[in-house]
């Protein structure tokens, strides 16, 4: 299989403009996960593609790979497909723009369900982790996830699923952690079909390849992404660097 990370960039961001190309230790976030991502050594190939003349020439300039986007996207799928519509590839892994300590073991975890899917049942890959603090389960910006018998995921919703109407069954809950891989078939017939009232309404696309039949195979994890979503997970992110 040809397996390749491509990581989408958008420069526009409603909670904190322009944060990959913040200064991270002397480097921009971008270019630091970039970095990471080839690190991991997992990869044929690693691209960043973006909407941004600032991030391609930020990543280009320093001997990485770039595509810039053609159209507008509404989610990083759209994105991820257009980019690798007439590339040779085979398994496409979405690592997010915003998280420059990208290691190589979720990745691995969720590769590890291609290497073992033989006939191609299996459309998508992605992790989940056990939350048991009802704070962590209440959030609406802790996406959940619930699963059949065989891993796979049946719905994802901002909201608390199951609910709890009976508390002493036994039900666990799982926070959707956003790491993605996908057959490259899967991300250009996501591309080609219409928003329908499921992902309009959580803003989840991951909800979009539920209702077209797509088949996500979910994998446990006790991984914590490091993401940087404001100017609090920066500095939280300088330090961390520092201490290394």
């Amino acid at each position: 299989m040809k397996i390749i990370a491509v990581i989408p960039a958008r420069y526009a961001s409603t909670r904190f403009p322009a944060k990959l190309m913040q200064d991270l230790g002397g480097k921009t976030i971008i270019l630091r996960t970039y970095e990471a991502a080839l690190s991991t050594k997992l990869f044929d190939d690693v691209f960043v593609v973006t909407d941004s003349d600032l991030i391609f020439e930020e990543i280009v300039s320093n001997g990485g790979k770039a595509i810039m986007s053609i159209k507008e996207h509404e989610s990083g799928s759209d994105r991820i497909a257009e980019a690798v519509a007439n590339l040779d590839v085979d398994i496409v892994v979405n690592v997010q723009g915003d998280e420059p300590f990208t290691e190589a073991g979720p990745l691995e975890q969720v590769l590890s369900v291609f290497k073992n899917d033989p006939d191609k049942k299996i459309d998508l890959a992605s992790l989940m982790r056990e939350i048991t603090n009802e704070e962590e389960i209440d959030n609406p910006n802790n996406v959940k996830v619930v699963v059949d018998q065989s891993q796979f995921a049946l719905y994802f919703s901002r909201s608390v699923i199951p609910y709890p109407r009976e508390k002493n069954v036994g039900v666990r809950y799982f926070q959707h952690i956003g790491i993605y891989a996908f057959r490259k078939q899967a991300l250009l017939d996501f591309y080609s079909l219409p928003m329908k009232s499921l992902e309009a309404s959580e803003k989840l696309e991951q909800l979009r390849y539920l209702e077209f039949g797509k088949r996500i195979k979910m994998v446990e994890t006790t991984h914590v992404g490091i993401g940087i979503d404001t100017t609090e997970d920066l500095e939280r992110a300088r330090a961390i660097l520092a201490s290394r």
